[in-house]
């Protein structure tokens, strides 16, 4: 027995020092990390900057750090817009980078107005003399249009092009809610607010198909335009390639007689073309910079002058921080509202420009936050920038600004309020037999659960559509007062009706079309500062904090790994999970924008 205590203890001892060792490696291990990632990078001379478009480009993407690829999500990178611009600048005004590699063509943008901003900097990086090519094996449709503003666009020998033009079908649930036994009621105002047709239609309304193809055009008609300028070509002729289905499959040769690329080849030559650029010999390399180098480039620029805070607001809007294994990015309603008021009330801020990327979400949560943005514009000029979304509460969040410019494939307007409750009275009452009884003191003392599980509850929701009713009327007003219109005026319009942003300005929805550069320089010119800078707000969270935060909102490794198992079937799972959690009063647009 004595020698079972002395081993046992032994034993004890030995896991607490190895346990003590084990944990001052691994922070050992995150310092270097640490250190690794803080490293400021200096371009080396005859560079080239190499912009790999693999990924989903959304608006901002927060600090993975290194332990993504630990982790194993390298492969499921979130490229941030606001990074790959501010790379794409830099590389231009660097004189030891000569040019850009695009690399890679699998690129998902969250929406149209996302790749066009990416095209235009490299358009505008083009024009300072430097050359751009690109190269991939495969282009989905949306990295092609980014990748076509390039000098030479080549191609892998066995290569193909995804060039089709746009589209797409969505799913509809009722079918599946009547095997289930479960209704959706709608409380909406807004003949093309279509957003409850996916749990209450089987097919698509013709409201919805009419906006959904002026918008699909609009775009489409844009990018040709784009891509005809630089390929040489009309956008006559481009369309007739989308046209011929078979361009999808074609041979390379195809595409090269209808004028999509200048050549095919295998990366190996293509990596001597670029020598040949650099004035190379075949036995030196190529010195590359990567997104993450050039986001640890020093640079020269000085914070001089008033500064210009640039706030972003992107992702659905909600009353209160996601919970759970959900990922996305969000605006919660009272977050916002305490950052707003602390930019008014920083006096080192001369102005605002709001960035705004969103779908809309929570009525409530977006009237409370436009009002926070009429109180900031009473203190300081409030520039809004549409980035590819802004419609529904993502507009009426933007409609108290002094100027908003928008880009011409931004999705706006939606002017609508719609309320979506689910009856589950077949389910339960017919299907798995249960019943309900009890007593209330008042007539509508029990309204919550008579909407959902009693079969009569048409003088319920009568009472539904008036709260829905008066949430459109307060609509119009902020869209009447921010936009210098009458109400009469807004609904016309409005009747929750998404504009794509070339349309947008000749109906008063926008003031300019533009980039976020042209938002803040209308705001430079509302304070009359002829120097000026810009500081980003909220400030991204770094990925060490990140690592020690128990903060569930910024989704895991799991969502991750449940986005990949479940492929196109995991937004309509997310969406019955969100749908759940949502306010009952929703301003959001009816649709994905998400293009590959």
């Amino acid at each position: 027995m004595k020698d079972f205590f002395k081993y046992t203890l032994a034993t004890i001892v030995g896991i607490v020092i190895l346990s003590v060792i084990a944990g001052i490696l691994f922070m050992i291990s995150i310092a270097g990390l640490v250190a690794s990632g803080s490293a400021s990078t200096k371009a080396e001379k005859n560079s080239v900057f190499v912009l790999k478009m693999d990924g989903i480009v959304s608006e901002r993407a927060e600090d993975g750090g290194p332990l993504n690829a630990i982790l194993g999500q390298a492969d499921m990178e979130t490229l941030g817009l606001d990074d790959i611009i501010s790379a794409i600048r830099k590389a231009k005004d660097d004189d030891n980078i000569r040019g850009i590699y695009i690399e890679g063509g699998a690129a998902t943008f969250d929406a149209p107005a996302t790749a066009q901003q990416v095209r235009d900097a490299l358009k505008d990086f083009k024009q300072s003399g430097k050359w751009i090519i690109a190269y991939a094996d495969q282009y989905m449709q949306s990295a092609y249009y980014v990748s076509s503003v390039a000098d030479s666009v080549l191609l892998n020998k066995t290569g193909m092009i995804d060039f089709k033009g746009l589209g797409g079908k969505g799913y509809y649930l009722t079918g599946l809610y009547e095997k289930l036994g479960v209704k959706y009621q709608a409380t909406r105002v807004g003949k093309y607010k279509s957003a409850v047709e996916r749990q209450t239609r089987k097919e698509m309304s013709a409201e919805d198909r009419e906006q959904r193809e002026a918008y699909l055009q609009g775009v489409w008609q844009h990018m040709l335009k784009d891509m005809a300028e630089s390929r040489g070509l009309t956008a006559e002729q481009l369309n007739k390639v989308a046209d011929d289905s078979v361009m999808v499959f074609a041979s390379v040769d195809d595409y090269m007689k209808a004028g999509l690329i200048d050549g095919y080849m295998y990366p190996d030559e293509v990596k001597n073309i670029v020598k040949q650029k650099l004035g190379l010999d075949d036995d030196e390399d190529i010195k590359q910079l990567t997104l993450s180098d050039m986001e640890a480039l020093v640079t020269k620029k000085k914070n001089k002058g008033d500064q210009i805070a640039v706030y972003y607001a992107y992702g659905e809007i909600i009353d209160e921080m996601a919970s759970g294994f959900m990922s996305e990015h969000n605006i919660v309603g009272q977050t916002t509202v305490e950052d707003l008021k602390k930019l008014a009330d920083d006096d080192n801020v001369k102005a605002v420009v709001m960035r705004v990327n969103s779908p809309g979400g929570s009525a409530v949560a977006s009237e409370q936050i436009w009002r926070a943005v009429k109180q900031l514009k009473e203190k300081k000029p409030v520039v809004v920038s549409m980035g590819g979304l802004a419609a529904s509460g993502g507009y009426m969040i933007s409609a108290a600004a002094n100027y908003i410019v928008a880009e011409p494939t931004t999705l706006t307007g939606s002017i609508g309020i719609f309320g979506l409750i689910p009856n589950a009275s077949t389910l339960v009452s017919d299907k798995l037999g249960v019943t309900w009884d009890g007593v209330t003191t008042n007539k509508y003392g029990n309204y919550e659960n008579d909407m959902i599980f009693a079969k009569d509850n048409a003088e319920v929701m009568k009472y539904m559509q008036s709260y829905v009713d008066r949430g459109y009327d307060t609509f119009l007003g902020i869209v009447a007062e921010g936009r210098g219109m009458t109400k009469e005026q807004v609904n016309e319009i409005g009747q929750g009706r998404v504009w794509v942003g070339s349309d947008a300005i000749g109906i008063k929805l926008v003031d300019q079309l533009g980039s976020l550069d042209d938002a803040v320089k209308k705001a430079a010119e509302l304070v009359e500062s002829e120097e000026y800078y810009t500081a980003d707000y909220p400030a991204k969270t770094d990925w060490f904090d990140s690592l020690l935060s128990t903060d569930e909102e910024k989704g895991s490794y799991l969502d991750a790994e449940l986005k990949a198992t479940l492929g196109e079937l995991y937004e309509p799972v997310m969406e019955l999970r969100r749908d759940m959690s949502r306010n009952r009063l929703q301003a959001r647009l009816p649709f994905s924008t998400m293009m590959k």
